[in-house]
């Protein structure tokens, strides 16, 4: 412990002045040397250069690791010496099963949850005078952490014995009907999962709101009059119209909502850790890794997560500049 403290300052002064200092000078000295030659050639060398920092540090923050990462998922738990596919067999097999059936209720779930209330709201506030008082009471969730918010709500899903006083709110407003008694939400099958994803729903409304609302402004009005001229009802220039027209930041939100369904990991730990069949794939990673480790299984894990995320990533950049040239 000391020795980790007593390395701080010196992090600090390598991060703070070294590293600054060194390319002041590197960028400096390439500069004069590119001043000095002119020409065609500088004019082609100067912008690869510039760019030269931000790709060194690219490749040590992200590139490095995941190199590392992809070998590590071909060695065992050391790292000491290659077990083949080994891994990724283990990642489909077993108890992994039920974790990666965890993740794909999340997946189909969560975005398409938090998609439909986010229409709703942004569709029905935009009609209201108080849209903003409104909006923000959707939005406050978005100031509170995952963690912080999970613990919020964990005391909410509390659990008591049959009989005993609910501490939890939901339980004490459940039991206030007669005949009904209370439920583990977070230990009961099936039902702890979703009790979990309205977590994430509750906490991720406000930005997909906010999103789905600014598409639902910059429709021209114009289209739905003309579609009221022609006969068309409140629904059919909603889907007709509105939404077609929304469509770019719908996909937006899905990919958004997708990514993050893939990696929950804060609302899971906080609030099970996994436990009673409710682990995702992030947060069995992270007990291979520090619990377990084994650096082969979580780094396969992390393979697939990868492998998954990148073809919904691609998707969300063509959109973007397909929106850009268009």
């Amino acid at each position: 412990m000391n020795a980790v403290l007593t390395s701080v300052p010196a992090l600090i002064l390598i991060g703070a002045i070294v590293i600054p200092v060194l390319v002041y000078l590197v960028l400096g000295v390439g500069e004069k040397i590119l001043g000095a030659v002119g020409g065609r050639f500088a004019r082609h060398v100067r912008p690869w250069f510039w760019l030269l920092v931000p790709l060194a540090l690219m490749g040590v923050i992200l590139v490095y690791p995941m190199v590392e990462t992809l070998i590590s998922a071909f060695q065992n738990a050391q790292g000491s010496s290659w077990v083949g596919l080994d891994n990724f067999g283990w990642a489909f097999t077993g108890e992994m099963v039920n974790v990666l059936g965890n993740n794909l209720l999340w997946i189909i779930v969560f975005p398409i949850g938090t998609l439909l209330l986010a229409l709703i709201v942004a569709v029905l506030f935009d009609r209201v005078k108080y849209e903003r008082f409104a909006m923000t009471l959707v939005v406050l969730p978005t100031a509170i952490s995952f963690a912080a918010g999970s613990i919020i709500w964990r005391q909410i899903y509390e659990y008591q014995a049959p009989g005993a006083q609910q501490t939890g709110l939901l339980n004490a407003l459940w039991t206030l009907i007669p005949g009904n008694k209370p439920i583990a939400w977070l230990q009961a099958d099936v039902v702890n999962n979703f009790a979990l994803i309205f977590v994430a729903v509750w906490s991720a409304l406000g930005v997909a709101a906010l999103t789905l609302s600014a598409a639902v402004k910059a429709v021209p009005p114009e289209l739905g009059e003309a579609a009221r001229l022609d006969g068309a009802g409140e629904w059919r220039i909603f889907f007709s119209v509105t939404l077609p027209q929304m469509l770019p930041s719908v996909l937006v939100v899905i990919t958004t909502e997708v990514i993050f369904a893939l990696k929950v990991f804060d609302i899971v730990y906080v609030m099970t850790n996994g436990n009673f069949n409710t682990n995702t794939i992030a947060n069995r990673m992270y007990f291979e890794l520090f619990s377990s480790q084994n650096l082969g299984h979580a780094s396969a894990i992390a393979v697939i997560l990868l492998v998954v995320a990148v073809p919904i990533v691609i998707i969300n950049i063509r959109q973007f500049r397909s929106e850009r040239t268009s």
